[in-house]
C-alpha cells in the first residue's frame, strides 16, 4: 500500500478572508497522517473545537505532494 502522507495544522489568522497566520510561532502543528481519512478526521476535530473564533483556521497538507521520488524532479524543484 502507498503511503500518503497529509499534515494537519493551523491557528489564528491574520484576517480570515486570508491564509497568513498571525503569528507563525504559534501555528498549532497537528500532527502527520498516513492517509485522507485519519487526517480528515483530526482537522474537522480541530475546526469544530475552535469553529466559535472566526480568526482561527486549519488545514490539510498533502505532504506526499511535495516529492515523489518516482519522478526525476518534482514540481517545487522546478521553481526559479
Amino acid at each position: 500500500m502507498t503511503q500518503r502522507l497529509h499534515l494537519v495544522f493551523g491557528g489564528e489568522l491574520i484576517d480570515p478572508s486570508r491564509n497568513a497566520f498571525k503569528d507563525v510561532d504559534k501555528i498549532d502543528i497537528v500532527g502527520m497522517f498516513p492517509d485522507y481519512d485519519s487526517a480528515y478526521n483530526a482537522w474537522k476535530a480541530n475546526a469544530q473545537r475552535t469553529v466559535d473564533d472566526a480568526h482561527t483556521r486549519y488545514y490539510i497538507a498533502h505532504i506526499h505532494r511535495l516529492r515523489d521520488e518516482e519522478q526525476p524532479a518534482s514540481p517545487t524543484e522546478e521553481i526559479g
